[in-house]
């Protein structure tokens, strides 16, 4: 599974921006599937995650209530819309599958990862 994210760039302080990220060369249909991010010298730390069929999802407390995921498992995609962004927020961002069934947050357990997109949010 090669996973692709896509719709970072450059936004000031308070806006939105919208991520997507695009499996091909398998099915994701059946995998929890989530977005960390990664900031240089720091580890890369969960955002927010989703179970196949969207019934429940996960966030870290840094950005509830601030960004929301969703799928399409038609497209094969995870969303991640970002709003009220914050210059903290400024990160590569990666998508990543994981065959728990839960909306885990933990690294260890997702197994395919994608390229990063980098979000920069500026003050």
């Amino acid at each position: 599974v090669q996973l692709q994210a896509s719709g970072g760039g450059l936004v000031q302080e308070g806006g939105s921006l919208r991520l997507s990220c695009a499996a091909s060369g398998g099915t994701v249909r059946s995998f929890t599937l989530g977005w960390f991010r990664q900031v240089p010298g720091k580890e890369r730390e969960f955002v927010a995650a989703i179970t196949w069929n969207g019934d429940s999802t996960s966030y870290a407390d840094s950005v509830k209530g601030r960004f929301t995921i969703a799928r399409d498992n038609a497209k094969s995609t995870v969303y991640l819309q970002m709003n009220s962004l914050k210059p903290e927020d400024t990160a590569a961002y990666v998508c990543a599958t994981s065959r728990h069934s839960s909306a885990t947050t933990l690294r260890a357990n997702y197994q395919y990862w994608g390229q990063g997109t980098l979000v920069t949010v500026s003050s």
